[in-house]
């Protein structure tokens, strides 16, 4: 016997705890949540959290800040190399954000583009993207197409 089959018969769903209906249900008066502290409390999931310490000043209020980063100032992209450009689009094709969307090189065209140059590529391609890599300019020019920066 597969557990698929064991589930087919006893069935798909759980049936609900019903807490607070008399101490014959097991779980009746304090309705399973034991009987102090913030798990007992009415609203606690709110202030349950991992870094809930309990009143004690939390690990991240400890610890000194020190140093920069990066990360509000970092420049992202929707990357998309050569090789991916050669397999969907045809010769002489024009390559531009609303493209690669449509054909599912990238999820949306808010993120400005930049081409990558793993792979080769044969055919002709107007490519129009925020930025391109050394590699995958020159493999386009090669190719006899355009790489053009959009603003």
């Amino acid at each position: 016997m597969m557990i698929h089959e064991i589930t087919e018969k006893v069935g798909k769903h759980k049936k609900r705890k019903r807490v607070g209906r008399g101490p014959g249900s097991g779980s009746g008066k304090t309705c399973g949540r034991g009987h102090n502290g913030a798990g007992s409390r009415s609203g606690a999931s709110g202030s349950i959290r991992a870094s809930r310490e309990g009143g004690q000043t939390p690990l991240f209020r400890r610890v000194a800040k020190r140093g920069f980063s990066n990360v509000l100032f970092k420049k992202q992209f929707s990357v998309v190399n050569i090789s991916a450009l050669d397999a969907r689009f045809d010769d002489g094709a024009e390559v531009n954000a609303q493209m690669l969307v449509k054909v599912g090189l990238i999820r949306d065209a808010k993120l400005p583009v930049k081409v990558l140059g793993k792979g080769e590529t044969k055919k002709k391609l107007s490519v129009t993207a925020a930025s391109f890599s050394k590699s995958a300019e020159e493999k386009i020019n090669k190719a006899g197409g355009s790489a053009t920066i959009a603003k």
